[in-house]
């Protein structure tokens, strides 16, 4: 459905049952700040519950910014992605509204938020017991890997962070905010201005304008190594780049939350994922796997280390072959 008032344009799809714009503006009381469930870099986040007990997520574009160039592009950027994306573990647009008095994207529902909250979070990050945290992990890669390797031209997030991996009810997790994300053309140069979040940027962007899949496949590292840890892991990659790597175990790093492995493949899937995290967080890009290997041997397509479980190093894994 989509309809045009006085260049306003508002467009649902994929969507069982009317949504108005009135229907938005209703539910959530006009954007009132108690229906708010998150603030980013280009908008609030907005919880609504429809007439129909639909309950949607409304990513609102900041009022002040509405008519700024660069925000306006995220805006039509955000949308265009997102209808030619189709994946299990990608948030799914229902539809959005570019309106002169507001503009907004309305998207599913994710009941639990984000990953960094729930890691954040003493109580609930216990919920999150290891079968949750390799499940999580592999759902994100098999959505990187459809991105990079199944979309024509390739897409790059380039935002990839905890902040943006949202959880459903069950705490299966989903890629969002493709505010930032560029399809990869190999007709242009591909160089643009840094986008990101800070402590989960590849490296090489500090000198290079250069964008690549392997600047999410570091960032995906990254957030796989949170969820491991519990926590952002920047001091341990700083460790990993010194002589200390050679005496950090893997059991040490773990999330303290919880109790150490006991099954033996739940052990496996968690060792596969940490050495997978280290291959991508790897400072050379071209040293990095695809988001399609990663992808593949997240499964288990990989030579177990030698040692047993509480003697693995980070050493180890840093220099097993995949």
């Amino acid at each position: 459905m989509a309809t045009k008032k006085n260049g306003d344009l508002f467009s649902i799809w994929d969507y069982d049952g009317r949504i108005a714009f009135e229907d938005i503006i209703s539910a959530t009381e006009d954007f009132d700040i108690r229906y708010c469930i998150g603030v980013g870099g280009y908008g609030s986040v907005y919880r609504a519950q429809l007439p129909s007990g639909k309950v949607v997520a409304v990513k609102k574009l900041h009022r002040s910014e509405i008519d700024e160039p660069a925000y306006l592009r995220s805006f039509k950027n955000e949308v265009q992605m997102l209808k030619e994306i189709r994946h299990r573990n990608i948030v799914k647009l229902h539809g959005y509204c570019l309106h002169n008095r507001c503009m907004f994207l309305i998207y599913m529902y994710m009941e639990r938020g984000s990953l960094y909250c729930m890691l954040s979070n003493e109580v609930e990050a216990v919920e999150l017991d290891w079968v949750k945290r390799v499940n999580i992990v592999k759902n994100m890669a098999h959505a990187l890997s459809y991105m990079h390797h199944d979309c024509i031209p390739p897409i790059i997030h380039r935002d990839i962070s905890s902040n943006n991996i949202l959880l459903d009810s069950k705490l299966e997790s989903f890629v969002s905010d493709f505010g930032t994300a560029r399809l990869l053309d190999p007709d242009s140069s591909n160089q643009t201005l840094v986008a990101g979040t800070y402590g989960y940027i590849a490296p090489e962007l500090a000198y290079t304008m250069v964008v690549t899949e392997k600047c999410d496949v570091y960032s995906f590292g990254v957030v796989a190594l949170e969820t491991m840890i519990g926590k952002h892991p920047g001091e341990l990659i700083t460790s990993l780049s010194s002589s200390l790597c050679q005496d950090i175990m893997l059991r040490d790093v773990l999330d303290s939350r919880l109790p150490l492995p006991e099954d033996l493949q739940v052990a496996k899937d968690v060792v596969f994922v940490v050495l997978l995290a280290l291959k991508c967080i790897h400072s050379n890009p071209k040293s990095r796997p695809t988001m399609q290997q990663v992808s593949y041997k997240i499964l288990g397509n990989i030579p177990f280390p030698k040692s047993p479980f509480y003697a693995i190093s980070l050493h180890e894994l840093k220099n097993q072959e995949m």
